[in-house]
């Protein structure tokens, strides 16, 4: 779509990294037909045409304007991409498509906006003191995990869009594996360490993932494979969705205004069930993970008995090993791979769990990494220690309302450097277009 420039110094792995997910994000749009981006596939978010200037403006307002000093030259276009929207309280947007620039001056402003800070970036030296936020690539760091990032909430929406709307999309075919047998794993007491500390070596993390807090977790039992669409299914024809018992106030108000009677991506047709994958509308498979909001999550988790994890527990479980130090990932410190779990936007679909047995945690808990995040029972607050980014103060400091719930691991769709052990996601209980599954906890093991 756009002319890829050199960035910044040759060979930086940083700067190489920027450039393919400039192209991943590219791609990403050429799945719509031109003429739904002006679509807001989802009611609470700005319509598909906003990202595709947000990721630029992103860019120029961080580094061009931020940290360069650049003169701006389109300051309409800074401000109307600068920021999403994430409401709460029921409020949505109300824009038109007429209110909104076509989409060749959207690439005419995406196009410069690459020119210039790339031709920038070219002459400037990463460790020039005057430059903080650049040593090392540091904002190249933060611009192209924001990309990444988006490049995974786009696919939340692109999944929305009715298939007429977009262009048929191949997927890799996961590996053939035995059916796995619900069970649960017995996690032994042990400690469980959360974030990130700010001491390691180049290491790059967001705000909130800092700084470390070591949590002693007491021993507990967790699903070693995640809750299925079959088993969904079976809370839903006992009636789990009619049982005011099993759902909190807000949740049930939720629900019942709302009409929720089912997860989003499930549809009834006569007397079977359907699911709409990215490409097609299939029976459903029952042995795929659901994916529910927080809500539809912790009634099931009620109506077994059992809880959502903490997120300790889930770094307990993830994590730790019964005697010795904590893993970098699940299966241990080899970075990220195909065989080891459903990441990197290698389909746009889920797998059938316990499709990664080799991804599997040293307690034998399967697919806690990829395949969909993962919701806890645990509010998105900071850490101890937590220090906002002076450059972008509101990442996660406008997310700790008690509104928001931490979900760890990753789905399908995202890539693999946000795979790290301390990195942590949130969302609203009640959004349910996440790619988001979940498993269970019990106390008594």
């Amino acid at each position: 779509m756009y002319a890829q420039q050199t960035l910044a110094e040759k060979g930086r792995t940083v700067a190489a990294s920027v450039l393919e997910a400039r192209t991943l994000t590219d791609e990403l749009f050429s799945v719509v037909r031109p003429e739904s981006l002006y679509a807001r596939p989802i009611p609470e978010r700005h319509r598909l045409l906003f990202y595709v200037g947000h990721l630029e403006a992103f860019d120029w307002n961080l580094i061009g304007r931020t940290i360069l000093a650049l003169s701006p030259f389109h300051e309409e276009f800074d401000r109307l991409f600068a920021f999403g929207i994430d409401p709460v309280g029921g409020g949505l947007p109300t824009d038109q498509p007429s209110d909104w620039p076509s989409l060749p001056e959207v690439h005419r402003y995406n196009q410069r906006v690459r020119q210039t800070l790339d031709a920038a970036l070219e002459k400037v030296s990463f460790a020039d003191p005057a430059l903080p936020l650049l040593r090392d690539g540091y904002a190249l760091h933060v611009a192209l995990e924001h990309r990444l990032m988006h490049a995974e909430t786009l696919a939340y929406m692109l999944h929305q869009l009715p298939l007429e709307s977009k262009l048929q999309q191949s997927q890799a075919s996961p590996p053939a594996t035995p059916p796995a047998s619900p069970r649960m794993a017995k996690i032994p007491a042990g400690l469980a360490t959360l974030g990130l500390a700010r001491s390691v070596e180049g290491a790059f993390g967001w705000d909130n993932e800092f700084e470390t807090q070591k949590v002693n977790v007491a021993e507990f039992a967790i699903d070693a494979y995640n809750v299925t669409n079959g088993q969904f299914l079976e809370f839903m024809r006992a009636g789990g969705y009619e049982d005011r018992n099993l759902w909190t106030e807000s949740d049930w108000a939720w629900k019942t205004e709302r009409g929720v009677e089912h997860p989003l991506s499930w549809t009834l047709r006569g007397d079977r069930w359907f699911y709409r994958a990215m490409s097609e509308e299939i029976p459903l498979p029952l042995d795929w993970p659901v994916y529910a909001s927080h809500a539809e999550a912790s009634a099931y988790a009620r109506w077994v008995g059992k809880e959502l994890p903490t997120e300790a527990q889930f770094h307990r479980a993830a994590f730790g090993t019964a005697s010795g130090p904590e893993r970098d990932f699940p299966w241990g410190s080899q970075p990220p791979q195909p065989r080891l779990g459903n990441f990197n936007f290698q389909r746009w679909d889920p797998a059938p769990v316990g499709s990664y047995p080799s991804g599997s945690s040293a307690f034998g808990v399967a697919d806690l990494v990829g395949n969909g995040w993962e919701w806890t029972s645990t509010v998105f607050t900071p850490l101890p220690g937590f220090q906002a980014f002076p450059f972008y103060p509101g990442y996660s400091a406008d997310f700790f309302d008690g509104n928001h719930y931490v979900i760890k691991g990753g789905s399908a769709r995202t890539a693999d450097r946000l795979l790290r052990r301390s990195f942590r996601n949130w969302f609203q209980p009640h959004y349910p277009y996440v790619f988001a599954k979940f498993r269970c906890v019990s106390s008594t093991c």
